[in-house]
């Protein structure tokens, strides 16, 4: 698990709740305790929410801004994870203005997770976070620079959302507070793993439709269409069951008492949402073409055909185990994959499955500190102005129970759901007054000031990449420093970890990269590969040495 999954390790965790029990005992000992503290900043809210556009900027540039000034303390962050390397090679590929590449001679050697290489070299992945990678390696020269700014259009979309269904001071919290909880120290920014991309598309398509049921209009619908496109490119499935109550709402709109004249709803709604989704499909379809073989064959779906036995949803049945070619490959579909899938589908496996899903959704996007509102949730509930927005939040979870594996950004489509349940909380906190005493007012206006002191924790605790990370990028920049193009052979011991650092991975152009990556193979087959680089200086490098081990390469 990456370090920064659910924003913590355990300790962390502690200072967290430790945090959120010192606001709750503060605030009932001392109701009403800061108020001149608070009441300008809570007239500078309200005066900046009055321009939502403003407010839409500054949150959209604020999560960016603070993460590059924090550069010098907290660098760059390098890939460690398998899903990281592939979303890699697929914003390379991009910004070297392909598609795909062509399958290498000695692929086998290259074999690695999530990635094809028949029938052509590639990730295995929708495109839509290669393409952000791709951004920031043309505009900027580092991938890393088209994740920061798509999480910073990620808390805008928040906003934004939030401003379609929430006053517009409770819509800037909820931006504010998505910069301090997810948008600068999550995996999210500091990970080329994504997440900001499918909550960029939930929050479009949850943001266009009360505003396209209030006031029918051309633009609204095309963001409807933009928010089901980049859906379908980033999470499909997830971004499926999100979509699903959307369009549903959508079309009982349509056909209701309310509705629109019909001239107006084609020529406004109809229309351009059918044509965004028709350049969607087809650029889809050409992609799946290009990359998969066939305009019908879907990401994913090849590379799980090649490598996996598990399914990915505990309703299907796991299929016969392919060759392997490499036994850490086997390792991680056989040994690790297969179990988690297996015991997903016993009754005891599933409900575990439950509260991991829910406890890593909580700890993720808001901590101790962003549940104390929760104490209101039973208000939420009875709310008729969310009601939609908390069915569709069920109608998603329950989606996702059919997955057997459990990662945040799964969550990602409903981001926003998420934080406008939490802003309702949020206003029937502000109006709680047991006996008489503003405690709801005084923990409100605590719960963001907390969030922002344990950012400034979070900097100090917990590194953007993890040592087993800094070790590969470290042996990559010494191969590089040598004279010549390197070719780097792979030897695992047999007790290797296949959930750790993977170090085969590749440029997309491999014959063009000073630095090669393969996997050591039978002598013959060694040989062979040698033989193809003979211009290269060959080593062996052996990652599960105390520390890794670099030698010259003896056949």
């Amino acid at each position: 698990m990456h370090p920064n999954i659910g924003s913590g390790d355990s300790a962390f965790l502690a200072v967290e709740v430790g945090t959120a029990i010192i606001v709750l005992l503060a605030t009932l000992a001392l109701p009403g305790f800061g108020k001149r503290f608070f009441t300008p900043i809570e007239e500078w809210i309200r005066s900046l929410a009055r321009k939502p556009i403003l407010a839409i900027f500054l949150v959209g540039l604020s999560a960016p801004l603070i993460r590059l000034s924090l550069l010098p303390v907290a660098p760059i962050p390098e890939p460690e994870r398998h899903d990281e390397f592939s979303h890699l090679l697929a914003g390379e590929t991009f910004a070297s203005g392909r598609l795909t590449n062509p399958t290498h001679p000695m692929w086998m050697h290259f074999e690695t997770f999530h990635e094809e290489h028949q029938p052509t070299y590639m990730s295995m992945y929708p495109p839509a976070q290669g393409l952000i990678l791709a951004a920031g390696r043309v505009l900027f020269g580092h991938p890393w620079f088209g994740v920061c700014l798509s999480v910073g259009v990620m808390c805008a979309a928040i906003c934004w959302m939030l401003q379609a269904w929430l006053p517009p001071e409770w819509a800037l919290l909820g931006g504010i507070l998505a910069v301090l909880r997810i948008g600068i120290f999550s995996y999210w920014m500091n990970s080329y793993w994504g997440g900001a991309p499918a909550a960029i598309g939930g929050a479009l398509i949850l943001g266009a439709l009360p505003r396209i049921m209030r006031r029918p209009r051309g633009r609204s619908a095309l963001v409807l269409g933009l928010g089901l496109a980049i859906l379908a490119n980033s999470r499909p499935f997830e971004g499926m069951l999100l979509s699903l109550p959307v369009m549903g709402a959508l079309f009982a709109w349509s056909v209701g008492k309310t509705r629109p004249p019909t001239r107006i709803l084609l020529v406004r709604i109809v229309t351009p949402l059918s044509v965004v989704l028709l350049i969607t499909a087809a650029g889809m379809s050409y992609y799946n073409w290009r990359v998969f073989g066939s305009p019908t064959t879907l990401p994913y779906q090849v590379n799980r055909a090649t490598y996996a036995v598990s399914p990915v949803f505990i309703w299907q049945r796991p299929r016969p185990e392919p060759p392997y070619r490499h036994t850490v490959m086997r390792d991680f579909y056989i040994s690790w994959e297969l179990p988690v899938y297996e015991k997903a589908r016993t009754l005891r496996g599933f409900f575990e499955g439950v509260a991991t899903k829910v406890g890593m959704a909580l700890q993720f996007f808001f901590g101790a500190v962003l549940l104390i509102p929760f104490l209101m949730l039973p208000r939420v509930f009875r709310d008729r102005r969310v009601r939609f927005l908390i069915w569709t939040g069920a109608i998603f979870f329950l989606g996702l129970l059919a997955n057997a594996f459990s990662v945040p950004h799964y969550f990602a489509p409903a981001t926003c759901v998420l934080y406008a349940i939490l802003l309702m909380a949020f206003r029937y906190l502000w109006a709680w007054r047991p006996g008489g005493q503003p405690v709801g007012r005084s923990l409100a206006q605590a719960i963001p000031l907390s969030s922002v002191l344990l950012c400034v924790i979070h900097l100090a605790w917990i590194p953007v990449t993890s040592d087993l990370g800094l070790q590969r990028a470290r042996i990559q920049q010494e191969l590089e420093n040598y004279p010549g193009p390197q070719l780097a052979i792979v030897r695992y011991a047999p007790e290797h970890n296949p959930l750790s650092v993977e170090w085969v991975y590749n440029a997309a152009d491999i014959d063009a990269a000073k630095v090669v990556w393969a996997r050591e193979m039978a002598s013959v087959q060694n040989r062979e590969l040698i033989r193809y680089f003979n211009n290269r200086k060959v080593w062996l490098v052996e990652p599960d040495s105390a520390r890794v081990k670099v030698s010259p390469y003896v056949p």
